[in-house]
C-alpha cells in the first residue's frame, strides 16, 4: 500500500473528486507567494513507490513491487537496466513481491482484501495464473523463507487457530506442505536454522522487553536462551549458513540493540557488532561470503557490508545518501539489490555488483513533472520538553516562509506505539510544505531509534507525557521567527491519529486545527477487542498501555471519546470501513459527538479499505482534501 513516509498505511475518501480539483486550490483560499515552479498536488501523486528485492534463478532479474498501476503490482527489470515487465494486474488490492523461485520464473506474492490484513500467499506459475497457496477466508499467511537447497520454501498462517501461528514447509514442486511447528500464541517464529533442525522463537512480555527460545525439531524440546534481569529486548535476527549460531539481536545492559552471536554446540556467546545506535537486522548470503547489517542512525537508515572471510567491512563507493531498506542478496553471492530513499529522492531500486562494483539504478520513481531541487530537504532538530527530556524531531520548511512571511506549521505525530519519523521521500510531507506549511514530524518519547530509556517512556504514560512532547513542539515551532504561532495544526496516522485526537481533548487551547487518519478514540474497547492473531501481544500491550480488566478508569481517562465535549477546534477525521484495528462505528460515535459541541467536522469514510490507502488515486484524493481543509480552517485562521 502506498505511505504519507511514516504513516503506517493510508486512506481512501468517500466522495470521489473531479480531476481538476487536483491541481486547484480551494476557492478564496490566499496563499503567500510560492517557490518559482508551482506544482499540483496531482504531480506530487505522480511519484511512485516500490518495495522489496528478489533475484531470478539466473541473476538476471530482480523482482519488485511498485504502484505505478495506481495499486501495487509485481514487476520483474533486468539486473542491467531496461524497462520493467509487470507480471501481476490487480485493480484494488495490493499485490506484494515475495521472492522468484530458485529454479526457474515462478513467483511467490502475497495479496489481502480491501485492506483486512488477510494476506494470502500466491504463486504465478510459468503460464502466467495466479493459484493462491493459503486458501480461505478468516485467516492470513505470510512468506517465512526459502530452504536452503531450494527445493522448499516456508510459510506462517494462522488458519488453524486464528491467535496461533503455525509454520509450515511447502515442496517448490507440488506445493504439498508440512507442518513443521504449531504456535502457542505466545511463542512466535523467529529464524529457521538452513538444517531445518532448530527453530528460534520469540516471546515479548512487553514492547520493550523480550526473550528468544531455541525449539529443536528432533526432540521436540523448547531452551530458553535470554533469560535476563530487568527490561531487555531481545530479537533472533538469523542462524548462519553452517546451523552453527544463532545471531541475535538486543539491547541487555546497553541503550541501543547490538548483534551477538550464540554458539549451538557450546551455549557460548560473544559480541558481534556494537554500535551507538539500533541495529536493525544482520543477516547472511547464502554461503556465508557477506553479513550484512543494518543500522537505525538518527533517523536514517544505513548499511554495513562484511567480508566474513576476511572479517573487515567493505566500502561501498558511489551509494547515494539516503536510507537503504529491502535488501537481498543473490544466490550465487555475486549482486545485492536494495532501496535507497532520500527526502528528495523517492526510494528506488539499486543492485551493485561486488565484482565489478558496479552500481546501477534500476527504477526512476520521482514524478516526471518535479525537479529535486525545488523539494525540501528535512533538517534534524532537538527541543526540551516539559521535563528537560530532548525530543528529537525533523523539520520541513518552506522555500518562501521567512521572517516578514510567517508560516502556519503542521506538528506531524507518527504511528506506534513506538515508531519513528525517519528520512525519506514523502509525497505528502512535500505537497505540504510545497503550498505553504512548515512541518514538524516529531519523535515523542516512545520512539524507536532512540535508546531503550527514551523507547520505555511512554510506558503507562499514553495521553499523558508524550503527548505533552507535542504540546512542547508546537511551542518550538511557535518560537522558529518564520512560523506563524497562532497558526498551528496537528496532524497523525494510526497511534497519531489517536494523538490528535487527544491533543484536541486534553489541550484544546494548544492546536488550531486536527487531521486524525484512523486514530483509536477508545483504547478500553481497543485493548479488549483486540483480533485473533494479536494474541501473542496481549500482555505486552497491556503493560504498554494498561490493562482493561484492572485498569478501566485509566484507559476512560486517555480515550478521547470519552471527552470528546472538549473538543472545540476543527476537526478532520478519515477512517476506513474495513479497518480492522479502528472499528467505524467507535470513530462514527466519536465525529457525532464532536459535532453536538458544534464544531465543524469533516468526516471521511473510506468504503473500500482498510488502515491505509490501496491507490494512488485515494493518497491524492485525500491529499486534496486535507489540503484544502488547512487551507480553510488553518491558513485562514486569525
Amino acid at each position: 500500500m502506498t505511505s504519507w513516509s511514516t504513516l503506517t498505511r493510508a486512506l481512501v475518501v468517500i466522495v470521489v473528486l473531479p480531476s481538476l480539483a487536483l491541481s486547484a486550490p480551494r476557492a478564496g483560499a490566499t496563499r503567500p507567494p510560492g517557490p518559482a515552479k508551482r506544482y499540483t498536488v496531482e504531480q506530487f501523486m505522480e511519484t511512485t513507490s516500490v518495495l522489496g528485492a528478489s533475484f531470478s534463478s539466473d541473476e538476471k532479474r530482480v523482482l519488485y513491487s511498485s504502484n505505478e498501476t495506481g495499486v501495487f503490482n509485481v514487476f520483474s527489470v533486468p539486473v542491467t537496466g531496461g524497462k520493467p515487465t509487470q507480471l501481476t494486474r490487480s485493480t484494488q488490492d495490493a499485490s506484494i513481491a515475495a521472492a522468484y523461485f530458485p529454479t526457474d520464473d515462478r513467483v511467490l506474492f502475497t495479496r489481502d482484501s480491501g485492506g483486512n490484513e488477510l494476506a494470502h500467499l500466491y504463486v504465478r506459475t510459468l503460464d502466467g495464473q495466479e493459484k493462491d497457496l493459503t486458501p480461505g477466508d478468516e485467516h492470513r499467511a505470510s512468506f517465512f523463507g526459502w530452504s536452503q537447497d531450494g527445493a522448499a520454501f516456508y510459510v506462517l498462517t494462522n488458519e488453524r487457530d486464528a491467535r496461533f501461528q503455525d509454520l509450515y514447509r511447502y515442496d517448490a514442486k507440488t506445493y504439498a506442505r508440512t507442518l513443521l511447528y504449531a504456535g502457542d500464541g505466545e511463542h512466535v517464529p523467529g529464524a529457521l536454522s538452513p538444517d531445518e533442525k532448530w527453530l528460534a522463537l520469540e516471546k515479548s512480555r512487553t514492547l520493550s522487553d523480550s526473550d528468544v527460545y531455541l525449539y529443536e525439531f528432533a526432540t521436540q524440546q523448547r531452551r530458553h536462551l535470554t533469560a535476563h534481569e530487568g527490561s531487555a529486548s531481545w530479537k533472533a535476527a538469523t542462524f548462519d549458513p553452517a546451523s552453527s549460531a544463532l545471531y541475535l539481536l538486543t539491547n541487555e545492559g546497553s541503550e541501543f540493540i547490538r548483534v551477538e552471536r550464540h554458539v549451538l554446540a557450546s551455549g557460548k556467546r560473544e559480541l558481534v557488532e556494537q554500535l551507538d545506535w539500533d541495529v536493525l537486522s544482520t543477516v547472511f548470503s547464502r554461503r556465508g561470503t557477506w553479513r550484512i547489517t543494518r543500522v537505525n542512525e538518527d533517523g536514517r537508515t544505513t548499511l554495513r557490508v562484511h567480508d566474513v572471510k576476511a572479517g573487515r567491512r567493505v566500502s561501498l563507493p558511489g551509494i547515494p545518501e539516503g536510507a537503504i531498506s529491502g535488501v537481498s542478496l543473490s544466490r550465487g553471492e555475486r549482486r545485492m539489490a536494495f532501496h535507497v530513499d532520500g527526502d528528495r529522492s523517492p526510494g528506488n531500486l539499486y543492485v551493485y555488483d561486488f565484482e565489478t562494483k558496479k552500481l546501477t539504478r534500476l527504477t526512476d520513481t520521482l514524478g516526471r513533472a518535479l525537479a529535486p531541487q525545488h523539494l525540501v530537504e528535512s533538517e534534524r532538530v532537538r527541543f526540551k520538553s516539559f521535563d528537560g527530556l530532548e525530543i528529537p524531531a525533523l523539520l520541513y520548511k518552506p522555500q518562501q516562509a521567512t521572517a516578514k512571511q510567517r508560516a502556519p506549521a503542521i506538528v506531524f505525530v507518527h504511528g506506534g506505539p513506538g515508531g519513528q519519523s525517519a528520512k525519506g521521500y514523502s509525497s505528502f510531507f512535500q505537497v505540504l510544505v510545497h503550498h505553504g506549511y512548515v512541518v514538524l514530524a516529531v519523535n515523542n518519547r516512545g520512539s524507536e531509534g532512540y535508546g531503550k530509556s527514551f523507547f520505555a517512556a511512554d510506558d503507562q504514560q499514553h495521553g499523558k507525557a508524550p503527548l505533552q512532547d507535542c504540546v512542547e513542539a508546537k511551542k518550538y515551532l511557535a518560537a522558529l521567527p518564520y512560523v506563524d504561532g497562532a497558526r498551528v495544526g496537528i496532524l497523525g496516522p494510526s497511534y497519531g491519529g489517536y494523538m490528535v485526537l487527544a491533543a484536541l481533548a486534553f489541550h484544546p487551547d494548544v492546536f488550531a486545527v486536527g487531521v486524525d487518519a484512523f486514530g483509536i478514540s477508545d483504547w478500553l474497547s481497543a485493548l479488549r477487542e483486540l483480533p485473533p492473531h494479536k494474541e501473542a501481544l496481549r500482555e505486552a500491550l497491556y503493560q504498554e498501555l494498561g490493562n482493561p480488566q484492572t485498569q478501566e478508569a485509566m484507559l476512560r481517562e486517555i480515550s478521547p471519546l470519552f471527552h470528546a465535549e472538549k473538543i472545540r477546534r476543527p476537526l478532520l477525521v478519515i477512517q476506513g470501513a474495513n479497518d480492522p484495528r479502528v472499528p467505524k462505528g467507535k470513530t462514527d460515535a466519536l465525529v457525532e459527538a464532536v459535532r453536538k459541541n458544534g464544531v465543524p467536522v469533516d468526516y471521511f469514510v473510506l468504503p473500500n479499505d482498510g488502515h491505509g490507502f490501496s491507490s494512488t488515486k485515494s493518497e491524492a484524493e485525500t491529499s486534496v482534501r486535507i489540503l484544502s481543509f488547512l487551507d480553510q480552517h488553518l491558513r485562514q485562521s486569525p
